[in-house]
């Protein structure tokens, strides 16, 4: 049986690597009740946010946290194998506030008070910055003033208001001669979108180790009107439509849709609460990149995610498709987060960038991996599709810079590559 102190406590891991219930080289491990709710949680999701491996976990390609019991376990990027040894704990505060600028940048995180000495401090969790945002959302909201809706009840009263349902009217008030049982129409706060926002303040009250946030969750509930307290599901979210009155909640209700969907509640024995909030690195790689890109330059035209069909419905969608304003030349670059230590491509990566290279006249494209050590290849040819030719070279690029930072000169790194 595993023995470990139920204080709050904080551990940060890279991916790809292994957290057990037996003591890591920084005496770091998991209790038993942690890997048993880590174990439930990736079952919830088809195991794909980590391995389950004897006695522990591997992590994959899902950065983020994961708040479970007095846990909150961060999982951070890394682009080579190093496990940095004595440098570790400076690896470990680049690439934690590497990860919150990448978020903040994409927009993931909104929130304008976040400095650049505030996202590189050890003690900011990703999940309090979330959790703070959301509080900052309501209670603006209730500043505001809640809205109120229409809904339609049906009850037993002792006025006669709204539509008489007689069937029921007769079954229940045979010797009650003064109540109707009618179907009317009440207009008060007492509705799905704010119900949705006390949901998640009681679901982060149970799940946060903060208590300076705690003591905000408080405050804002006592200041909710009488509403009640439904078990939220994906179907509520979906239903959601919002309109000019509502407009204003838009923020507040995407948080907590993270948080109420990502809450995993104890329900056996052995499990504690769970809150996750991951991200996959390729997909975060890719939107960083076409954001810093956006950034960099007035002189393209530059779309993620572009699609055109290639056979009958089925569609392809290069990363990110540039478009020069001035000569109309057209480029594609392909994102890969992983580390390499060649510059051939793959086959199946050139038959890729082939592809699209026809679809979207493309002569020059990238496939654009992390730089660790490596050096970009050269435009190689292809000997079809076009008749002037056409190319596709890999590229390697700065995550961060000297100073540990997100590299800010990224996007005009990149595009200078795409220079012949």
């Amino acid at each position: 049986m595993t023995v470990v102190k139920s204080t709050a406590r904080t551990i940060r891991v890279f991916e790809h690597e292994r957290l057990t219930i037996n003591p890591n080289i920084r005496e770091e491990q998991l209790t038993d009740s942690e890997l048993t709710s880590l174990y439930s949680f990736n079952d919830l999701h088809e195991n794909k946010y980590f391995t389950n491996i004897r006695n522990g976990v591997k992590f994959g390609s899902y950065v983020g946290v994961i708040q479970v019991g007095k846990l909150t376990l961060e999982i951070l990027p890394k682009v080579d194998k190093d496990d940095f040894g004595i440098n570790r704990l400076n690896a470990v505060n680049n690439w934690h506030g590497a990860l919150l600028s990448m978020l903040k940048v994409c927009g993931f995180i909104q929130i304008n008070s976040i400095s650049e000495a505030n996202l590189k401090r050890q003690n900011n969790s990703l999940l309090d910055l979330y959790f703070s945002q959301f509080l900052d959302e309501v209670e603006a909201l209730l500043h505001r003033g809640l809205i109120k809706k229409y809904r339609s009840i049906s009850a037993n009263t002792l006025a006669l208001k709204g539509r008489l349902v007689f069937s029921k009217h007769i079954t229940e008030n045979i010797v009650r001669k003064e109540r109707f049982h009618t179907d009317h129409s009440i207009y008060n706060h007492d509705h799905l979108i704010n119900q949705i926002l006390l949901v998640a303040l009681h679901t982060l009250e149970r799940v946060t180790v903060n208590q300076l946030l705690t003591d905000r969750i408080n405050r804002l509930k006592s200041n909710f009107p009488v509403i009640q307290t439904p078990i939220i599901t994906e179907a509520d979210f979906n239903k959601l439509r919002l309109n000019r009155k509502s407009l204003p909640y838009t923020n507040a209700l995407k948080i907590a849709e993270m948080i109420i969907l990502n809450y995993s509640p104890a329900i056996t024995g052995g499990r504690q609460q769970l809150l996750a909030l991951l991200f996959n690195m390729n997909t975060l790689w890719e939107n960083y990149i076409l954001t810093m890109l956006k950034r960099s330059s007035t002189n393209f035209q530059i779309k993620g995610q572009a699609k055109k069909y290639f056979w009958e419905k089925r569609s392809i969608r290069p990363d990110i498709y540039l478009q020069n304003k001035t000569s109309k030349e057209n480029f594609i670059i392909d994102t890969k987060w992983k580390m390499i230590t060649t510059d051939k491509p793959s086959d199946e990566d050139l038959k890729q960038i082939f592809t699209y290279n026809l679809y979207w006249n493309s002569q020059r494209s990238l496939l654009l991996y992390p730089k660790v050590t490596q050096t970009d290849g050269n435009f190689g040819k292809y000997h079809q599709g076009h008749q002037d030719g056409h190319y596709c070279k890999i590229a390697f690029i700065d995550v961060l810079g000297e100073d540990g930072k997100l590299n800010r000169c990224i996007g005009k790194d990149i595009l200078q590559k795409l220079e012949k």
